[in-house]
């Protein structure tokens, strides 16, 4: 079973072998082995808070407790937190070790040998989808929240669900979820709740559709101070990794973003993107570099082994040879929804239910409360019990 753990440093995935005999000190020195944290200075939890800087207490997980006594499966998040700074100074390279002359002859490497182990990246001319269309009123409800309620001030991010078109290589986008997270003006943190992201999914596949892509906003004041960027390299890695989780090949990357002209007129524009073919390779066989200092580069996502981009080699490359534009347009979608959007400050009452079923008492009962009541329905009687 893969558990994935998530740190301040990020989110990496550990094996437990047999989950019937693992314990919470079982997961620690599986942590300590792949992750290089000791086991000493570990908290694990369940609750994202722990990784919040409010003092707020989150319960520890007791290490003598069985894996398979708690709420979790394969693909659940475990939280984990350790003293900072801790896996950077681990981190840190030795020095290289001192090679006499002529080594290179003795080793009897050929010139096959050298291109054969160079990573070669560059543009790809094509996308794997020709076409991205978006539901109007939920793309409209996605962008006027962030733009109304968080002015664009910190980033926002959601997965697309529609379906795919084999055929003309396109995907129709009919709905937004947005999980539980935490925006700033250069990071969405997303606290993915496996429970949740179940009866999404089931409500999904019950209207015939799945998830087909990402979405997320750019703050107005994010890190800008070297020149414009369409991604930055926190942007380009949360991509690739949701991109590699999506398991299409029509998988879409959108990006919403506030352009303020010379005279102070506003417009929100939509893009959409796929990251390129070696950009997925790259994020699965862990060459990024997965933390980010306040004087990075945004423009660049950084490698932790040198690849040659046109005849250079560097572990610096730009973000834009990992992006694939890809056509954009909208559409009326089969779906409606009055309901306060779930995870969003608005907290979702009986009484928005009450409200809703008294505008649709005039339609048949499945129409007017089934999807669109669903989510809605579970997490007011939760709320109310």
């Amino acid at each position: 079973m893969i558990l994935r753990i998530r740190s301040r440093d990020g989110m990496e995935r550990v094996t437990v072998p047999d989950l019937s005999t693992a314990t919470v000190a079982t997961l620690c020195s599986l942590i300590e082995s792949h992750l290089g944290v000791p086991a000493a200075v570990q908290t694990l939890s369940l609750d994202h808070n722990l990784l919040l800087p409010s003092k707020a207490q989150s319960p520890a997980l007791d290490p003598a407790t069985p894996l398979s006594s708690l709420p979790i499966a394969h693909g659940s998040i475990v939280y984990l937190s350790y003293p900072a700074d801790l896996r950077r100074a681990a981190a840190a390279p030795a020095p290289p070790p001192f090679t006499p002359a002529g080594s290179f002859g003795r080793h009897k490497m050929t010139i096959d040998d050298l291109i054969a182990r160079q990573v070669r990246v560059a543009r790809q001319e094509s996308p794997h989808c020709d076409a991205a269309s978006f539901d109007r009123d939920a793309a409209h409800a996605f962008q006027l929240y962030v733009a109304d309620t968080l002015a664009f001030a910190v980033k926002r991010a959601g997965f697309l669900y529609g379906h795919v078109d084999q055929a003309s290589h396109s995907v129709a986008i009919d709905f937004v979820y947005e999980p539980p997270q935490q925006g700033s003006e250069d990071a969405a943190a997303l606290f993915r709740d496996p429970d949740e992201e179940a009866l999404v999914e089931a409500i999904a596949s019950g209207l015939g559709m799945r998830r087909v892509g990402f979405i997320f906003t750019q703050a107005v004041g994010r890190k800008a101070g070297t020149a414009e960027y369409t991604m930055s390299g926190r942007e380009v890695l949360q991509a690739a990794e949701m991109q590699a989780e999506g398991g299409i090949p029509e998988w879409v990357t959108a990006v919403v973003k506030l352009d303020v002209a010379e005279d102070g007129a506003a417009d929100v524009h939509f893009e959409a993107f796929q990251m390129s073919d070696i950009c997925v390779r790259l994020f699965k066989e862990g060459w990024f570099v997965t933390e980010f200092g306040e004087d990075d580069d945004p423009r660049v996502s950084r490698m932790k082994k040198d690849v040659v981009v046109g005849v250079k080699d560097t572990r610096e490359v730009d973000n834009d040879f990992f992006l694939v534009p890809v056509k954009i347009s909208d559409h009326q979608g089969p779906l409606s929804s009055s309901f306060p959007i779930e995870n969003r400050i608005t907290r979702v009452t009986l009484k928005a239910l009450k409200n809703h079923l008294d505008r649709t008492k005039h339609l048949p009962f499945k129409q007017s409360s089934v999807p669109e009541g669903y989510q809605l329905l579970i997490e007011s009687l939760a709320a109310a019990s």
